[in-house]
């Protein structure tokens, strides 16, 4: 058997290297996911006659000077539109996790992720030069679709090149740039007021990772399992080179597996995910934890939004609990186990949810909710890693893909049940607590993955859980589909 991390290093210099240059690119992600914070403030104006609405409103300009409220009226009965923009964006985003997931499992995880960062950069610098709502909206939409690639992408190439006992850490460690992002994102508003300049810097900042075209490496185990042997052991032995480990065995040792085991070359699609009993309830349960969590989260970001009305306030603490979200999580997915930190945090989120919707307003409501806050992000991130673990390499994107479509449709639906405000205040924490408490018992019957080698055929992701024989533990094996 060939042990891909025992020939090119569980963590070594080209590791640091390849995170550095990763991680760089979810800085753009957060940039443009809560960029309609900035670009879509609550708008405050006068009407002749205090008027509630007329055409010709004048707006108060002390905070933000345009924005895409001022600049196409959207209030009254236009107010609609700031909302639909940011639902056509996730939709946008919904899509490309779909999309590229399934395209970086046929085509490579290094093409995709180029792509994605393509046209996230010229997307979101040509929608700051829209003339129009609707122009505006539909190009915003392509930096979604590019959006939501790049999140999954990024994370699989991390997830396939570290060892198995660094796996974890890096899991949680992969979310800290996103949400320093999130912070760095209230300078960049406090900074730029115009929404047209503060788009355009958000997507100009992202010009560097262009880079990618000529430093970004493919995956060995994409490579391998797609029986591009000799590209592998190329970059196998220069990923060995660098991390200071002897290159001599790897070209035997692959060459030699790859002939053992020769198979062709596997043409599976997301489809394989549904054909077997085990992987299709496996998915199913995942895609509704991930619907779940962003519907949670999204909703109870919400909640915390309107608890003052400084709007970078606002974005500074929402960033900063989702950052000790992932420092809490290093020790608990290091020492814990998977299944089992997200099926507490989903009941204990629930909880603090009810908590919300039945305690009066104030200190009290406020900490449950920033506590339901910091649970769903954590939750997020363990299913980030339980789900790379869960599924094979093969269809691994489109698994990921998948979820994230579903976290995509599950932040769509959170504003809705967000407006059952009118009808009791306890209706929208309820409406939000009673999905986690379903989604924590439900993954009580997902297979274990803690310590567990990454799988690449669809026997192997089929097998694992029926019972603890067919878990492939710490093996660090290539376990290549025959």
């Amino acid at each position: 058997m060939v042990l891909i991390n025992n020939l090119i290093g569980n963590f070594g210099r080209f590791h640091y290297w390849l995170c550095f240059i990763v991680f760089m690119s979810k800085f753009g992600v957060a940039f443009h996911q809560m960029a309609i914070i900035f670009l879509a403030p609550p708008a405050h104006y006068t009407c002749p006659r205090n008027a509630t609405c007329c055409d010709n409103p004048v707006y108060d300009k002390s905070i933000f000077t345009r924005t895409i409220v001022t600049e196409w009226n959207l209030i009254c009965k236009n107010d609609w539109l700031k909302d639909l923009t940011q639902t056509i964006f996730q939709f946008g985003v919904l899509s490309g996790s779909l999309i590229f997931g399934i395209a970086s499992d046929r085509y490579g995880r290094k093409p995709t992720l180029i792509i994605s960062v393509i046209i996230e950069i010229f997307a979101g610098i040509m929608s700051s030069f829209m003339p129009t709502y609707w122009s505006f909206t539909f190009v915003r939409m392509f930096v979604g679709f590019a959006n939501g690639g790049i999140m999954i992408i990024s994370f699989v190439i991390i997830m396939e090149y570290v060892g198995s006992s660094y796996r974890d850490v890096l899991s949680a460690l992969f979310h800290v740039p996103f949400t320093t992002g999130h912070i760095l994102l209230a300078a960049v508003g406090y900074l730029i007021r115009d929404y047209t300049y503060f788009q355009l810097f958000i997507s100009l900042s992202n010009v560097l990772l262009l880079l990618y075209i000529c430093i970004l490496p493919e995956t060995p185990r994409w490579l391998l399992v797609m029986n591009k042997t000799e590209q592998a052991v190329v970059l196998m032995e220069q990923v060995a080179k660098i991390n200071k480990l002897p290159t001599e065995e790897i070209r035997q040792k692959v060459e030699s597996y790859q002939f053992e085991h020769r198979h062709v070359k596997p043409n599976n699609t997301v489809l394989d995910l549904f054909r077997t009993p085990n992987l299709r309830k496996n998915i199913i349960i995942m895609s509704f934890a991930w619907l779940v969590c962003s519907y949670c989260f999204y909703g109870v970001t919400y909640y915390i939004s309107h608890l003052t009305g400084d709007v970078f306030i606002n974005v500074v603490a929402t960033g900063t609990v989702c950052l000790v979200g992932c420092i809490i999580c290093i020790p608990l997915i290091k020492f814990s186990k998977r299944r089992s930190v997200v099926v507490v945090a989903n009941i204990l989120n629930s909880l603090c949810l009810f908590i919300v919707g039945f305690v009066p307003e104030g200190k009290g409501s406020v900490v449950m909710g920033c506590i339901g806050e910091l649970l769903c992000y954590i939750i997020f991130i363990v299913l980030y890693l339980f789900c790379t673990e869960m599924f094979p390499t093969v269809v691994r994107n489109a698994a990921i893909g998948i979820c994230s479509m579903m976290a995509r449709l599950g932040a769509m639906i959170a504003p809705f049940a967000a407006g059952l405000r009118p009808f009791g205040k306890w209706c929208a924490p309820v409406a939000f607590g009673i999905f986690p408490m379903i989604a924590g018992f439900l993954c009580l019957l997902l297979p274990e993955t803690k310590d567990c080698e990454l799988m690449n055929s669809i026997e192997e992701a089929e097998a694992l859980g029926r019972n603890s024989s067919s878990n492939l533990r710490t093996s660090n094996d290539l376990n290549v589909t025959e």
